[in-house]
């Protein structure tokens, strides 16, 4: 499976619940579980368009996902196994973002050399 996830297309308060599925009610509106895009591209890939738009919070936790390859959905406390490739993609100066503490410097990192 190739999933691909327009990082500014998406709202930052239901990014999260996007990325990583929620809980049946995690919060009002949300009467049955979800399946989020990570656990959609298990055993395939993600592809993260415009990566530099990830907010940090969220870079924090999607570092996690790759080391770990583990998650919880939103309003649950049992962890998500997934293995899948991921690619993204940014018009941004990482450099620049990475310098003005706009991009965590391990994640610009991770899988590289």
């Amino acid at each position: 499976m190739f999933v691909k996830i327009s990082c500014p297309a998406l709202f930052s308060s239901l990014f999260e619940s996007e990325l990583f599925g929620h809980a049946k009610g995690a919060f009002t509106g949300a009467h049955a579980k979800r399946v989020g895009r990570f656990e959609m591209a298990d055993e395939g890939t993600v592809f993260l368009d415009e990566i530099g738009e990830l907010p940090l919070a969220l870079q924090a936790k999607l570092l996690q996902v790759l080391q770990e390859k583990t998650f919880e959905r939103v309003g649950d406390s049992a962890p998500t196994r997934v293995n899948f490739r991921i690619i993204a993609a940014t018009n941004k100066k990482m450099e620049k973002l990475i310098a003005e503490d706009g991009f965590r410097t391990h994640l610009a990192g991770f899988g590289s050399g």
